[in-house]
């Protein structure tokens, strides 16, 4: 039987109700199909920041190199210092973020289904940015090679979902031509090998309005790293909002999966933040634990864990952000209950 050494990382503000609520999933899910994860805490953050006087500090970095993935609530300040330090040092180009409607959330849509493939190591994003007198100059690196690989990723995981069996790439080629235009050529040149995946482009102002005008006729959306990243928070209000909003990084041979939204300081205490999130990133932890060590048993539990999430939804329970008034942690142990109801 495999076991899995997990490190856990609360984060700041809202992270550690969020991650106390998804523990609770995780525990029920161990139980219910003998799984056998080690769950091991870590710090980093703005709270690690102040108590430490650094956002990641060398023992974290140390316990994420001897776990199999890690699980981590969002930061505040310091996320550059922590998640983007962390997505170069592992190598994790792949940020995938699933946009799905769910049941009693409120969509814009029920039958909202697709999924963002993000470049999550190159672009502006890699922080390359230095000052000439009283001008700030920013660098934005694309390469073919970090194109090839998220491309390849996107139409893999097209082909996996079985869907709409389509990838668009979205860009801005027509007035970055060089760094743009090399992103769309590899997109183009990837498509070719994927006969069986339908391909189209689009213009990354106008994705922006046919993201909110026709979400449904989306499945899978590559993209660069700043654009992917503002645009899939669009997307998350078409669902319920960043509470509803997983995300993975993931590199080919270690994952870090998170919520794709910030620490909420002014929320901190109030218990009202909504932990599907962080509860839907575990689930695809466990999903890509299974496919990467072909585990059944992982790959069982993260269908009970979404199969789960819908259950509790279509009840009716619902934090506030979803126009109810349960608790994150009253949603977390619903969610529990409903995998060993399953």
């Amino acid at each position: 039987m495999n076991s899995y050494r997990i490190v856990v990382i609360p984060g700041d503000g809202i992270g550690p109700e969020l991650t106390e609520a998804t523990l609770k999933v995780l525990d029920a899910a161990q139980k219910k199909f003998d799984l056998r994860l080690k769950l091991v805490q870590a710090e980093a953050g703005d709270e690690c920041f102040k108590k430490r006087g650094i956002a990641l500090p060398e023992d974290t970095i140390r316990e994420i190199k001897n776990s199999h993935a890690c699980l981590k609530g969002p930061v505040g300040e310091t996320a550059a210092d922590v998640i983007v330090k962390l997505r170069l040092m592992f190598d994790l180009y792949a940020n995938i973020r699933p946009i799905k409607s769910y049941p009693s959330a409120p969509v814009l849509r029920p039958d909202i289904d697709l999924v963002f493939v993000r470049e999550n190591t190159e672009d502006v994003y890699r922080g390359l940015e230095f000052s000439i007198d009283d001008t700030a100059l920013c660098l934005r690196v694309i390469t073919r090679r970090g194109s090839e690989r998220i491309a390849k990723k996107a139409f893999e995981i097209a082909r996996r979902r079985n869907k709409k069996r389509k990838v668009t790439a979205i860009h801005k080629a027509n007035v970055m031509r060089v760094t743009c235009g090399l992103f769309a050529s590899v997109c183009r040149e990837m498509a070719k090998q994927y006969s069986d995946i339908t391909f189209e482009e689009q213009y990354v102002d106008a994705a922006a309005m046919r993201l909110i005008k026709a979400p449904q006729e989306y499945d899978v959306i590559v993209t660069t790293n700043m654009f992917g990243d503002i645009l899939s928070d669009e997307a998350a209000q078409l669902i319920g909002g960043l509470g509803m909003a997983p995300g993975a990084n993931i590199g080919d041979n270690f994952a870090l999966f998170e919520p794709i939204h910030g620490s909420a300081p002014t929320r901190v205490g109030k218990h009202t933040a909504n932990p599907c999130s962080m509860i839907l990133a575990a689930k695809m932890m466990l999903e890509w634990l299974g496919e990467q060590y072909t585990d059944q048993k992982c790959l069982t539990a993260a269908q009970a864990i979404e199969d789960a999430v819908t259950q509790t939804l279509r009840k009716g329970l619902a934090v506030p952000d979803l126009g109810g008034n349960t608790s994150t942690i009253e949603m977390g142990k619903a969610v529990a209950d409903e995998i060993f109801a399953l």
